[in-house]
């Protein structure tokens, strides 16, 4: 009887403990699933780049598996091709004519990206958008919603000596939207085709993945969107391979004047990259790292392990980019260069997690982008800047510019929601989208308060990360803090029913 017992007693046991190890078990692969789930639907891109100095040629083939997330079949693909806005003969100017001379210093010069093949044919695809400016893939068949194709494409890319996101000067070569990349799909609307502007930053993307391997001369140091993986040295070349998850774009810049310095934020890489002989790395290293903590804490952690901050030729303050940031070589005073630095790291909240249409709506971005630079500012006074002098400077300024365009153009247009090709010029552009966002986002803070409007905006991120919001997704969840009255307070804002004057 005893005997019998126990042994009820070890079957007990035993199915407990299967029980215990296939509950275990369950979690493991529920947590293995999540990690999956969270990169599905999601555009795998696979690129093999060489670069080649003496003919400023790169090489390079892109594999990309499409998913199609729309309710539509497509019977066609369409890519942006962003570098033939530098070709000659573009319409779509790359720089305004105020910024030619600084932009190419040694004078005009041209680009352009060349299609070679798609799936290793000469047939099957045009060139074509407006301005040369898309490449069309007809499909062999329909792809269904949910059905993944792959494409390879076959392409090379001449760089201009322009200093620009794209283009080689006199330290920096920048690779800023140098590939094919998959036009949005907006339901409603279709692809989305827009031209390249002068004006802000005309790119659409969504988020995806990327793995890239690049060939470069020994003499080039590199920084990268995404990890590096490893690195093989042959005939004077290295090839670095890097991996990037669930980022919104790649970039990567070269140069043979690179110093870098880097520290690690918890587990975050955080490099700065200046030129050799420059005295001010480690502080531009510091404000970089205070930028990114405060970020962390006001909007929710950075996601990724690395975050480069690049000294380079570039034509305007700042470029911002999935893991990598340019800043512009030009800017000397030390207070224009830790602004343009926080403000391209809040970029990383603000277009790299939480993506929007910066060709239609360049508000939604820069405008929070912007007001989280002042927000930076406030939580670390030790940099000398006042939250209310910044703003007080920025109604000072979009004030001034309303004084000289009523006396030069007898009319100004504050609206803020539109196209990039509808601003007349570059301060136009600015002070709409940057100077009234400052303005604009203060305006909502003293009307909720402050810990309201950074709940606000943390709660973007929580809602929107890793995808791209609209006007109104945005002014829903700045409604669940502001009242029912937040819909006519943002639409006055963007249409220029709000009258501004001195305070």
């Amino acid at each position: 009887m005893k005997k019998i017992l126990l042994n009820k007693k070890i079957i007990k046991y035993v199915l407990s403990g299967i029980c215990l190890a296939l509950i275990i078990l369950a979690v493991i692969l529920f947590c293995i699933k999540g990690k999956e789930d969270d990169s599905k639907g999601l555009n795998n891109y696979i690129l093999k780049l060489d670069y080649d100095e003496d003919s400023n040629l790169l090489k390079g083939r892109e594999e990309i598996c499409y998913v199609n997330n729309s309710n539509n079949c497509f019977d066609k693909l369409y890519f942006h091709l962003y570098p033939n806005a530098f070709r000659e003969g573009a319409k779509a100017k790359v720089v305004s004519q105020t910024n030619i001379d600084n932009a190419y210093p040694n004078g005009l010069d041209y680009g352009n990206i060349r299609i070679n093949s798609v799936n290793d044919k000469q047939s099957g695809f045009t060139v074509a958008g407006e301005d040369e400016n898309i490449l069309i893939v007809e499909l062999e068949s329909e792809l269904f919603p949910d059905e993944k194709i792959t494409l390879s494409i076959d392409f090379e890319v001449k760089l201009a000596n322009i200093n620009h996101r794209l283009g080689f000067g006199d330290k920096t070569i920048n690779f800023g939207n140098f590939y094919p990349i998959a036009c949005v799909y907006e339901e409603g609307k279709g692809f989305c085709q827009d031209l390249y502007h002068s004006n802000g930053d005309p790119f659409y993307s969504d988020v995806a993945n990327f793995d890239v391997e690049i060939s470069i001369d020994n003499s080039f140091m590199i920084a990268s969107t995404g990890s590096l993986t490893s690195s093989e040295n042959c005939n004077g070349k290295t090839t670095y391979f890097y991996k990037a998850s669930k980022v919104r774009d790649f970039c990567f810049s070269l140069s043979k004047e690179f110093e870098m310095v880097s520290t690690k934020v918890e587990d975050i890489e955080v490099k700065y990259y200046g030129y050799k002989g420059d005295g001010n790395l480690d502080k531009c290293l510091n404000v970089s790292i205070d930028a990114l903590k405060t970020f962390n804490d006001l909007f929710g952690k950075y996601p990724y392990n690395t975050l480069s901050i690049v000294k380079s030729n570039f034509i305007h303050g700042g470029m911002e980019y999935p893991n990598i940031v340019l800043i512009s070589d030009r800017i000397t005073d030390e207070k224009d260069l830790n602004y343009v630095i926080v403000h391209e790291i809040a970029h990383q909240w603000w277009y790299g997690l939480v993506g929007n249409d910066e060709y239609n709506h360049a508000w939604i971005d820069e405008g929070l982008a912007e007001y989280s630079t002042l927000l930076f500012f406030e939580e670390n006074k030790e940099y000398g800047e006042n939250y209310k002098g910044l703003v007080n400077n920025a109604l000072k300024s979009y004030m001034l510019f309303e004084e000289v365009y009523l006396k030069v153009t007898g009319k100004v247009d504050g609206r803020m929601d539109r196209p990039l090709s509808q601003f007349e010029t570059e301060p136009e552009y600015t002070q709409c989208t940057y100077t009234r966002g400052i303005l604009m986002f203060n305006s909502f803070r003293e009307l909720v308060g402050r810990n309201k409007i950074i709940k606000a905006m943390k709660t973007l991120q929580e809602k929107y990360r890793y995808k791209n919001i609209s006007k109104d997704e945005l002014i829903s969840v700045f409604e669940k803090f502001g009242g029912r009255e937040t819909e006519s307070f943002f639409n006055n804002w963007l249409n220029d029913k709000v009258v501004l004057t001195k305070g």
